[in-house]
């Protein structure tokens, strides 16, 4: 980069940048100053330059002056002195300047103060989807709590069925908690399925606000009754092995209907509400 062209930081004097000089004799010796604490050869070049020219002006123009007698350019009753034409020519300088210092100023702080808003907002976002996605996965709960194993799923075929698996097979041990998924109105409660069949056995049928129902199978006791409402979690039975069954577990189905042959997916129902099964 030529010498010209480089920015290089020169020390100020404390007082000097405290109290910048108003006068030629002031103004000369600033420059001086800011000469010999330039590092840079062509920096100093050209300082020496820029004093030597700004001195030789205010020589002439108090030079001007003394040949009338005194320290002014007479020119008529608006003669001002060369200290007074320096001293306003670098206070409107140094105003404008100031005066940009301070819009930049002012736009990086409209633009920060836009950032940290942007950045709030955001923060505030992604809390607010926690909170949601919390609550709606405590809102759902799996049948049976926990210690069981999926075994024939939605969809299975085979000779236990007549036609297709409509539900989801939780194998525990006959007497294990069954608990609401969801909480709703019992619709069908009892034997022969609750009303399904006796291929179910005892069974509970729940209906819930989202329009849903849930069904409960192959139990050993049933702990509620039609009309009664139930909360997420609540304990609705106990797991057998009555109906249509080769071993003890719970038969678990979603459906969109209180009745048989409505049925969905349960276990891609359960993890859509956030419920890990």
């Amino acid at each position: 980069m030529p010498a010209a062209d480089r920015v290089i930081n020169v020390n100020v004097p404390p007082d000097m940048a405290r109290n910048p000089p108003t006068n030629c004799r002031g103004i000369a010796l600033m420059l001086s100053t800011l000469m010999r604490n330039a590092t840079s050869a062509g920096i100093r070049t050209r300082a020496v330059g820029v004093t030597a020219g700004i001195v030789a002006s205010a020589a002439l123009m108090s030079g001007a002056g003394m040949a009338t007698g005194d320290s002014s350019v007479t020119a008529g009753s608006g003669d001002v002195t060369a200290e007074e034409t320096f001293t306003s020519r670098w206070a409107t300088e140094h105003s404008e300047f100031t005066r940009e210092q301070a819009d930049r100023s002012y736009e990086a702080a409209q633009e920060e103060a836009a950032e940290a808003k942007r950045a709030e907002e955001a923060a505030e976002k992604k809390a607010a989807e926690k909170r949601a996605a919390e609550k709606k996965k405590s809102s759902w709960v799996a049948p049976i709590e926990d210690g069981y194993s999926l075994t024939a799923t939605y969809g299975n075929s085979g000779d236990r069925w007549a036609s297709s698996h409509s539900g989801q097979d939780f194998a525990v041990p006959t007497g294990t908690p069954v608990q609401a998924v969801h909480g709703g109105t019992v619709v069908k409660a009892g034997g022969n399925g609750g009303g399904d069949g006796p291929a179910y056995g005892n069974a509970v049928v729940i209906e819930h606000p989202d329009g849903t129902y849930s069904q409960y199978a192959h139990l050993d006791q049933v702990k509620v009754s039609p009309g009664e409402s139930v909360k997420t979690g609540d304990r609705i039975a106990l797991s057998g092995n009555t109906g249509n069954s080769s071993g003890p577990h719970l038969h678990f189905e979603i459906r969109t209907a209180p009745d048989f042959g409505t049925s969905v997916d349960p276990m891609a129902h359960l993890r859509g509400q956030g419920v890990e099964v």
